[in-house]
């Protein structure tokens, strides 16, 4: 009699030696893939990031607040007020007329940081300086996607697709060509959520495996893991997210709840008697692996400030009694300082044309407008006949969004009926990038903060594609690649389109308006 798991396993042998022959892969090409796909996006995230980056050599948008300020900060361990009317100045290389005063700023200084040393790098009055890093920045997220897909789902297809969507969508374009501070936090928020899926890989079965090895077919607790490195690393990255912006908290308070809902599922299917206390009791170790390790980094990223003695607030009076009496004087500032940061944040209702509330972004309703400039024929280099129109436009590819929030809700409903923890991870850092920012409808937030949510969508839409690609109900798997792959063309061909209007580049008036499909987005 024919032996049915062997008959099933020479079937399964037999289609992957047709897939093989097929596709013409073998074992050297598939190694050879692994590190020339994330080359290729990696390389094409870069050039699309830095091609004449430094163009216009002027301070758009909030750049005015945050190269200067870095500027200073790299300098003197502290932002510094600026007199009147130095953005000018500033852009024509006069960059030390900061007055030493310490400035007011309301987000934290990694950011910063990180936008000064490209400065240092290339020279303060260089705009490619002002911009460097957060194209570095821009660029490493588009392999890190890459790097947590492959993780998820050990699909170099996958992963390419999904890391490719990111390097040629605007919203990460833009915000990789322009000093503000969100690119830098997309990063440490896909870095956090990569750790976590390393978390995810290494500890999955652990617990299953110790318990086996003890014997017991009922046991009441399960082990402890202190051993858990790669979460002690997520912890450490989503500090560094909140060093650069208060909303990694978000991502922070995600990863713990994630954590600890996979341990009590774990320790379920383990066959663990008291499975909810027992994950109970691995969220305090989770805890202690996690928070203490962000705290670190977070108040590290503020040692400029509290080495030094001009920084804002950093000479208040403090009037702390009791406990609080005992921490160190600049501890004590230091909270004071939080404390108007957090005022600031939750009253800040300042009105803006370009302000959108979080319920308009899945709808692309009203993008941010960067930069607009127009200039006659033969004046600033223009060469056309007509005169030319530069603009920056922080509007993602409307086909990769959309798509996304679709396939977003399509993943959604594909965990709830097969409880797959990639999904959940996925939705899990959709959800802390987003759902926080429904809290807060009177705020002045703006629709480019969603470059945070866009890693998450696209890899969202490369999980829809794949399935896609196998061949869904009434489709053919070859119909379905082939739909895959038009859909593909369609995005890289619109994002061509969109290009000009993202990277500022000289473009007649007419074609500019071409981009505006929704009166929303003039």
């Amino acid at each position: 009699m024919t032996d049915a798991p062997a008959l099933l396993l020479s079937d399964e042998r037999t289609r992957l030696d047709r897939w093989r022959d097929a596709l013409l892969v073998d074992p050297r090409q598939l190694r050879m893939w692994r590190w020339l796909a994330p080359t290729l996006v990696t390389l094409a995230a870069a050039v699309l990031r830095l091609i004449d980056i430094g163009d216009p050599h002027q301070l758009v948008f909030d750049e005015t607040y945050y190269v200067k300020d870095s500027w200073s900060q790299w300098l003197l361990g502290y932002p510094s007020t600026w007199p009147e009317g130095s953005d000018g100045r500033f852009a024509t290389g006069d960059t030390d007329i900061f007055t030493g005063i310490g400035s007011y700023v309301v987000h934290p200084p990694l950011g910063r940081i990180l936008i000064g040393a490209g400065m240092a790098l290339l020279g303060p009055d260089s705009a490619t300086g002002w911009r460097l890093s957060a194209a570095v920045f821009g660029t490493a997220t588009a392999l890190l996607i890459y790097l947590f897909a492959r993780t998820l789902t050990r699909s170099i297809p996958l992963a390419t697709v999904a890391s490719a969507l990111f390097a040629i969508d605007g919203l990460g374009i833009v915000l990789s060509r322009i000093a503000l501070l969100d690119i830098f936090l997309t990063f440490f928020v896909v870095l956090t959520f990569w750790f976590v899926a390393l978390d995810h890989r290494r500890t999955g079965d652990r617990v299953a495996d110790l318990v086996a090895a003890r014997g017991d077919e009922y046991p009441m607790w399960g082990p402890l893991l202190w051993n858990r490195p790669w979460l002690l690393a997520a912890g450490a990255a989503a500090g560094a997210a909140t060093a650069v912006k208060w909303s990694g908290l978000y991502v922070l308070a995600a990863v713990g709840i994630y954590a600890v809902v996979t341990d009590a599922l774990v320790r379920r299917r383990a066959g663990i008697v008291q499975w909810p206390m027992d994950a109970a009791r691995q969220g305090v170790v989770s805890f202690v692996l996690v928070v203490p390790v962000a705290a670190v980094v977070y108040l590290t990223t503020w040692s400029g400030w509290l080495f030094t003695s001009g920084g804002y607030m950093r000479g208040a009076p403090v009037n702390a009694t009791g406990f609080w009496a005992w921490v160190p004087e600049p501890l004590q500032r230091l909270w004071a300082y939080h404390q108007e940061m957090y005022n600031f944040h939750v009253g800040l209702v300042t009105p803006h044309s370009y302000a959108s509330p979080a319920w308009q972004w899945p709808f692309l309703i009203r993008p941010t407008s960067m930069y607009w400039h127009q200039d006659d024929f033969g004046v600033n280099g223009c060469a056309l006949p007509n005169g030319c129109t530069e603009a920056i436009s922080s509007l993602a590819n409307p086909l990769i969004w959309w798509g996304g929030i679709a396939a977003s809700v399509y993943l959604l409903v594909r965990f709830v009926l097969v409880r797959d923890w990639r999904h959940a991870l996925v939705l899990t850092g959709l959800a802390a990038t987003y759902v926080p920012w429904l809290l807060y409808p009177e705020r002045t937030i703006f629709q480019f903060y969603t470059v945070a949510m866009l890693p998450f969508l696209v890899l969202a839409l490369a999980f829809a594609l794949r399935d896609v690609a196998r061949g869904v109900r009434g489709m053919s798997r070859a119909s379905g690649q082939g739909v895959v792959i038009v859909f593909l063309v369609v995005c890289g061909l619109v994002s061509a389109f969109w290009y000009p209007v993202w990277a500022g580049l000289p473009v007649p008036y007419e074609f500019w308006r071409l981009h505006n499909w929704l009166p929303s987005w003039i």
